[in-house]
C-alpha cells in the first residue's frame, strides 16, 4: 500500500490540543477514513504541540504510530520545505488572494492538483498519483 503524506501545519501559538484537534480531519482527508486498518507512522517535529502525552496517545488511538525528526537535522525536514516551496511557488504567488482568509479555503484543491495533476521532475514528470499508478501496473 502506498504511503499517502497528511500534512498539518502549525504556527506560533500552536497546542497540543490544536494538533490533536487537526489529525482527524488531516487523516480522513488523507485516508478516506477515521482510522487506519494498519499501523502507519506519524511523522511530525518535536514541537510540544506533538511530543505531548496526550497528542502521543490520541495518535495511536487513530492506529497512527508517533515518529519524530532528530533534533536540529534539518535534512530530515527536507521534503516538507521543498513541499512549502512547491505550494508557495507554484499555488500561492500565482493566486489571487483578496484577503487572508482566502487561501486556507483554496488549500485543499491546491494539495489535490499538487497529488493528482502536478509535474515532479524527479517522478518523470508524472504527478505522484500518475506515477504510483504506473509502478502498480
Amino acid at each position: 500500500m502506498a504511503l499517502r503524506p497528511i500534512c498539518v501545519a502549525g504556527g506560533t501559538g500552536f497546542s497540543g490540543s490544536d494538533g490533536r484537534d487537526m489529525m482527524p480531519e488531516a487523516f480522513e482527508k488523507g485516508f478516506g477514513a477515521t482510522r487506519a486498518p494498519h499501523a502507519i507512522e506519524h511523522l511530525s517535529d518535536n514541537g510540544s504541540a506533538y511530543t505531548a502525552r496526550e497528542t502521543k496517545l490520541f495518535a495511536q488511538a487513530l492506529n497512527l504510530t508517533p515518529c519524530f525528526t532528530p533534533v536540529a537535522s534539518p535534512q530530515s525536514n527536507g521534503r516538507s520545505e521543498a513541499f512549502v516551496k512547491t505550494l508557495k511557488r507554484d499555488y500561492i504567488r500565482i493566486s489571487t488572494l483578496p484577503d487572508a482568509e482566502t487561501a486556507p479555503r483554496l488549500i485543499d484543491g491546491w494539495i489535490e492538483d499538487y497529488k493528482e495533476t502536478h509535474p515532479h521532475s524527479a517522478l518523470k514528470m508524472a504527478s505522484p498519483r500518475q506515477f504510483i499508478g504506473a509502478k502498480s501496473n
